[in-house]
């Protein structure tokens, strides 16, 4: 028996070393209803609970559902805390997964990364070891992209976080950019074999036509606009935090001065001393103003409002490179038929041409 096995007690005491998270599982019918909830309320932004399961490098999603919109004159948090532990309640009653792994909130355009979003991870980091936020954008999903994306904070950036230090100093001791706050986790649809089956049935039969081609929305250009909008903003944005640390650096330079010019006379005036034998004063004076350190400002906003312009970015470049790749399309197919209908070209040609 002894060698079989370790004791209990060595089985206890073992650390358990966490799995790094991989990926996030999600059922269909979550997304559905995630997002039927965000398009209803769109352009005001929602949010909901996740509920599911943490196995291993996988955090399952299994259900969800919505908070409330409230009143500007309601207790918000009171009313949110006791809608949930009613909810969870309720789920648990009828054998529901109740376990909350995370929530989900709409955005426009991609317009996520604020210190709010930070706070709201730490204060789910508090209790849940490892959470996650869905991120659905409706304007974006109507360009026939589902997006929808996965997000968690970093641990090197939760580290500095509880710190409340984002000196420049300490951000280039632990390595940390724009870029490691938040860390993007793949997504894995999953659905039963009951659900699958059901939607092999709903698959249509009959080929898709040009009537169908015609309901798509091609037209990129409010969405460029709106971007370049936000954009614009962003850089402003961006200007004026500069401006913080300009006009720091520029009070730490005039203190510099200041000390430097306090320090000569304080060394004068020893000198002076030290002739007519007294003992010289100290060379620092804590109560001078002079000494007194300037903080520096934080640069987290300065962080995620370049996080954000790069996501603008993005979003520009693949809007614009759908768009001109779906204007070409158009454009050949059109100029294609009416070749087609003057006899110049035939059908196998044109698929030629394509191919080609």
């Amino acid at each position: 028996m002894a060698n079989m096995a370790r004791s209990f007690l060595q089985v206890a005491a073992t650390e358990e070393v966490a799995s790094p998270l991989r990926v996030v599982q999600i059922e269909g019918l979550v997304i559905l209803k995630i997002i039927k909830h965000c398009k209803e309320f769109s352009p005001a932004l929602v949010t909901g609970q996740l509920l599911g399961l943490d196995v291993g490098s996988v955090l399952e999603v299994t259900n969800c559902f919505p908070f409330p919109i409230r009143e500007e004159d309601e207790e918000i948090e009171a009313d949110g805390a006791n809608y949930q532990l009613e909810m969870m309640r309720c789920l648990r009653e009828v054998n529901v997964d109740n376990n909350t792994v995370g929530w989900y909130q709409s955005t426009l355009f991609g317009s996520y990364q604020t210190v709010e979003l930070i706070e709201t991870f730490m204060n789910y980091q508090e209790n849940i070891r490892r959470c996650v936020c869905i991120i659905y954008d409706p304007s974006r999903s109507n360009q026939g992209v589902l997006a929808l994306k996965a997000l968690k904070l970093t641990d090197s950036f939760m580290d500095l976080y509880r710190n409340n230090n984002f000196t420049g100093e300490k951000l280039r001791e632990k390595n940390l950019s724009w870029v490691d706050i938040f860390e993007e986790i793949p997504i894995k649809v999953s659905n039963s074999a009951l659900v699958s089956a059901f939607m092999t049935e709903l698959e249509a039969d009959t080929p898709v036509t040009q009537c169908d081609y015609d309901r798509l929305q091609l037209s990129t250009s409010p969405f460029l606009e709106r971007n370049m909008e936000f954009l614009i903003e962003c850089m402003d944005d961006l200007s004026m935090e500069q401006q913080k640390f300009q006009f720091h650096y520029r009070s730490l330079s005039r203190q510099q001065a200041q000390q430097q010019a306090w320090l000569q006379k304080r060394r004068a005036e020893n000198a002076a001393r030290k002739l007519a034998g007294e003992d010289p004063l100290p060379e620092e004076d804590p109560s001078n103003p002079s000494f007194k350190p300037i903080p520096e400002p934080s640069r987290l906003e300065s962080f995620l409002i370049t996080n954000q312009i790069s996501n603008y970015c993005n979003q520009i470049n693949g809007y614009v490179g759908c768009g001109a790749k779906l204007q070409q399309i158009v454009f050949d197919e059109s100029v294609a038929g009416r070749l087609m209908q003057s006899g110049l070209i035939r059908g196998f040609a044109w698929e030629r041409i394509k191919s080609a």
